[in-house]
C-alpha cells in the first residue's frame, strides 16, 4: 500500500520525517502551495531532481519547485535509460524519499499513467498520497521514452484526451494534486496535431500543459497561444530539439515554468567521471567540498542541533 508522508518501515528501511528546510514556505498541501506559485506573476525556474540529495540541493539553492525527472530517476535508481523500464512502484519509492527530504512542492513524471483510464486514476491517487504537487501524464505509446530521443510514438487523439480526462477525474474525486498534461505529437504527427491536443487538454481540465520538443522559437510561441488560460511548461533540455532560452524570454512568450530536466544529472555524471579519471591516474581530485561543507549538505548540522534538544542532563 502507498502511505502518506508519515514514517513507515519497509523491511529494514525507515522513512525519515519531512524536514521543514524553508520556514517561510507557505502552509498547506504541496498541491495548494503549487497553485499559489502558479497564480503569482513571473516564471518559475525548475531544476529537476532524481533523489533526495539532489532535491535537497535544489531547495537549499533557493528554488521554489522541482520535478522528479523520469529520465534522471531511471538512470540514478536503475542505471537504465528512460525507455519504459522504471515502474510505478519504483517511481513511488523514489518519490517518497524526495518529498520527505524537502518542503518545496515537487512535480513528478507519471509517464503514460501505467495502463488504461482506471490505472491512470490509481496512479494519480497514488502520486497524490505520496505527497507530489503535480503529476505529468503523456500521450506516448507504452513503453514510452525520453521525448528527445528516437523511436517514440503516440496514441490516438481520442485516447490522449481520455488519459487526461481520467487524471482530471481522479483529481476532482479528491486526489490533492495538479494535472500536467503532455503531448509528444510534434515529432510524430506534426505541429498542428500537437497544438490541437494542447487545446483539448486545456478543455479537459488540465492544470498545466506541455508540448514536448518544439523545434523553433516560432513553435514555442504557438504552444503558448494554443492554451492561453492554462500555465505552460517549457522543457530546457541541453542538446535537445528545443531552443534553450533564458527564463526571462520564456516568461515574455507566455510560459510559466522553465524545466531543466537533465542539468543536474549531467553535471553530476561529468564531475564523477572527472574524479574517477583523476583517481585512476593517481592525480589529486580537485573541486571537492570540504568535509564540514559536505556534512552540512547531508544534514549533520541539523542532526547535531536536534540531538542537543534530547540530551540527558
Amino acid at each position: 500500500s502507498i502511505s502518506q508522508r508519515a514514517p513507515s518501515v519497509t523491511g529494514l528501511r525507515m522513512a525519515v520525517p519531512p524536514r521543514p528546510l524553508n520556514p517561510n514556505a507557505p502552509k498547506g498541501s504541496s498541491a495548494a502551495r503549487l497553485r499559489l506559485l502558479l497564480d503569482k506573476p513571473g516564471i518559475l525556474t525548475m531544476p529537476c531532481c532524481f533523489d533526495a540529495l539532489s532535491a535537497r540541493l535544489i531547495e537549499r539553492a533557493g528554488f521554489d519547485i522541482s520535478f522528479m525527472s523520469g529520465f534522471s530517476t531511471s538512470a540514478a535508481k536503475l542505471g537504465l535509460p528512460d525507455t519504459g523500464y522504471i515502474s510505478y512502484g519504483e517511481m513511488i519509492d523514489a518519490g517518497r524519499d524526495i518529498v520527505t527530504a524537502v518542503s518545496m512542492p515537487v512535480l513528478a513524471d507519471g509517464d503514460t499513467g501505467y495502463g488504461n483510464a482506471m490505472n491512470i486514476k490509481r496512479t494519480v491517487k497514488g502520486y497524490a498520497a505520496t505527497g507530489f504537487a503535480s503529476i505529468m501524464i503523456e500521450d506516448q505509446v507504452s513503453p514510452k521514452r525520453c521525448g528527445h530521443t528516437k523511436g517514440k510514438n503516440v496514441v490516438s487523439r481520442a485516447e490522449a484526451v481520455q488519459r487526461v480526462r481520467a487524471a482530471v477525474d481522479a483529481r476532482n474525486e479528491g486526489a490533492d494534486i495538479l494535472i500536467l498534461a503532455r503531448t509528444d505529437a510534434r515529432t510524430v504527427l506534426g505541429m498542428d496535431e500537437a497544438l490541437e491536443r494542447v487545446r483539448l487538454f486545456e478543455e479537459a481540465g488540465a492544470d498545466i500543459v506541455f508540448l514536448e520538443a518544439p523545434e523553433s522559437i516560432e513553435e514555442m510561441i504557438m504552444h503558448c497561444q494554443a492554451a492561453p488560460n492554462t500555465p505552460k511548461l517549457a522543457n530546457m533540455l541541453e542538446g535537445g530539439k528545443t531552443p534553450i532560452l533564458p527564463p526571462a524570454e520564456l516568461d515574455k512568450m507566455g510560459y510559466k515554468i522553465a524545466a531543466y530536466p537533465l542539468t543536474l544529472l549531467s553535471t553530476a555524471v561529468s564531475a564523477m567521471n572527472k574524479a574517477l579519471d583523476d583517481l585512476k591516474h593517481g592525480r589529486e581530485v580537485e573541486g571537492l567540498l570540504t568535509f564540514p561543507e559536505l556534512r552540512d549538505v547531508v544534514g549533520f548540522d541539523d542532526y547535531y542541533a536536534e540531538e542537543e534538544r534530547y540530551k540527558l542532563k
